[in-house]
């Protein structure tokens, strides 16, 4: 029995997203091998879909009846990056669904055309103390639909 390799994604353009977030490495993102490593591209992956959330008004992490968690998440790599470059983490929402969403997620230098890094975060909204999956509130779903 043969099996057909798996396609390897590759790099993607600025344009393919629909909202960007400018991100400074630190200094403790650089691993030995002297890049940023790779769990470190899971929390830009965390930090700009939730801060652009944020940001649009449509998140409370403290008090929001109605929070997202992560329930599948994805990276491929294809350049480094290092400390002290700066990151251009950029998403686009590709399926909204009932109470869930996948976004396509890039990161780019600064000033990089192709992504160095991109992949997909699905986040399903529950509600917060029974953490049972609800609708999209009516503004989430206003919002995510600005970066489908």
């Amino acid at each position: 029995m043969s099996t057909s390799p798996v396609a390897r994604p590759a790099p993607l353009a600025r344009d393919h997203f629909r909202h960007t977030l400018r991100i400074a490495t630190r200094w403790s993102d650089n691993d030995v091998y002297g890049h940023v490593n790779n769990v470190v591209y899971y929390a830009w992956f965390d930090t700009v879909v939730n801060r652009s959330l944020i940001e649009a008004g449509v998140l409370d992490i403290h008090g929001g009846d109605v929070i997202g968690l992560v329930v599948e998440t994805q990276c491929h790599y294809f350049a480094p990056l290092a400390f002290p470059q700066e990151i251009d983490a950029a998403l686009r929402v590709e399926h909204l669904g009932r109470s869930s969403v996948r976004y396509r997620v890039g990161l780019f230098g600064a000033g990089e055309p192709l992504t160095a890094a991109h992949g997909h975060f699905v986040h399903v909204y529950v509600d917060r103390t029974t953490r049972r999956p609800v609708h999209l509130p009516e503004p989430l779903a206003a919002a995510l639909h600005r970066w489908t």
